[in-house]
């Protein structure tokens, strides 16, 4: 079945309509349609969206009845100021476990601020994405108003998602110990960065690395790996140390955190054109039988989110410059960007050209699109 095919017949079957009588001039799945459509060729607010829909009729047209022709800006704007963004939400976190299937690896989960989403008195909306690294897809989102409920919202999240086999790594704000069950309750294993708002692991990590590099770690054995990036004229060396004998750690730390496995320590030395920076990161972990490597490749890879969808959705669909933010608004024009992202990344027809290029074309190219979606002209 095609991503288009489960969006229209599956992952919307159950939505309701939250508009009554004459406001439900256009049909709403089409609306849902026409917008994705849009926001994939590049729009990134309402007018856009309108514009590109009444631009595009005689092509849509060929998969949508469209009985009263394509919807005004404000009337997009107001159907998905209506529209409840949970159940909007279920519908992508649907949509993608259709696509993906069975996660594996690891499941990095990070939060970001929509710059342009502020509205009035009201901080700017902050979405905590659980992001898949393997396959490049977001599985899962969660809002909140501001940065204040961020931990709220990771636990929402975990909630909802399903993570046998997988590794879950969060920065320092994850590292709480109602998290880390969670993870545990849902089938994966946490990798967890520590820093001082757990003040007295984060000492003890601290000491107990500092002491290990200056008198040695005695008898305890700690697996070490190394990487040495080069790259326009700057050196990342990054040294990791993980340790699972954990006998020196106080005895209420270790039963604090739920099968706890092992701790360990990465070490950044960055040198740019002879300037020189160091800087060290320790981490908790549930994974047994993990080594230095393995421990610093899924620490690595928490980063996927930043690189591969968040700096994406700034550069590529220009989310932080979006000015729209009223009630649902903001949280289902982020999913719409994330169904459009995932469609591009699926993509098999223009491997080597960058998702930007990719959202360019499939605008230029109706054919490209079509593929893109999955649609089947109307019988």
């Amino acid at each position: 079945m095609s991503g288009a095919d489960l969006i229209l017949t599956e992952a919307f079957a159950g939505l309701d309509d939250p508009r009554t009588g004459p406001a439900q001039r256009h049909e709403l799945t089409e609306m849902i349609l026409m917008a994705l459509c849009a926001v994939l060729c590049g729009a990134d607010g309402w007018v856009d969206v309108a514009e590109w829909a009444e631009d595009n009729e005689a092509w849509l047209k060929r998969y949508l009845i469209l009985e009263h022709g394509t919807p005004s800006h404000d009337t997009f704007g107001r159907v998905f100021r209506l529209l409840d963004a949970k159940v909007f939400e279920g519908c992508f976190r649907e949509w993608t476990a259709g696509l993906i299937g069975v996660v594996t690896g690891v499941v990095a989960i990070d939060g970001k601020t929509a710059c342009g989403s502020r509205d009035g008195h009201n901080t700017a909306l902050h979405t905590i994405s659980a992001y898949a690294t393997a396959s490049g897809l977001c599985l899962a989102q969660e809002h909140t108003r501001g940065k204040g409920n961020e931990i709220t919202a990771i636990k929402d999240l975990l909630d909802t998602l399903t993570l046998k086999g997988c590794i879950v790594t969060i920065d320092a704000i994850g590292c709480q110990t109602e998290i880390a069950q969670k993870i545990l309750d849902r089938g994966g294993d946490y990798l967890l960065a520590v820093k001082d708002n757990q003040e007295t692991l984060a000492i003890a990590l601290r000491e107990f690395f500092a002491d290990g590099d200056s008198a040695g770690f005695g008898a305890l054995p700690v697996s070490r790996h190394q990487t040495i990036e080069k790259e326009h004229g700057r050196i990342e060396t990054r040294q990791a140390a993980w340790v699972t004998n954990l006998s020196w750690l106080d005895k209420d730390i270790r039963t604090r955190w739920p099968k706890l496995a092992g701790v360990s320590m990465i070490e950044r030395q960055r040198d740019i054109n002879g300037t020189v920076s160091m800087e060290r990161t320790f981490y908790i972990g549930s994974k047994g039988g993990t080594t230095a490597e393995s421990f610093a490749k899924a620490a690595r890879s928490h980063w996927g989110i930043e690189n591969s969808l968040h700096w994406i959705l700034d550069v590529t669909f220009r989310e932080d410059d979006c000015r729209v933010r009223k009630d649902h608004v903001p949280h289902n024009f982020t999913a719409l960007r994330k169904f459009a992202l995932a469609l591009l990344r699926q993509d098999t027809q223009y491997p080597n050209r960058s998702l930007r290029s990719r959202r360019n074309t499939a605008d230029r190219l109706p054919v490209y699109r079509t593929s893109l979606l999955g649609l089947t002209t109307r019988g």
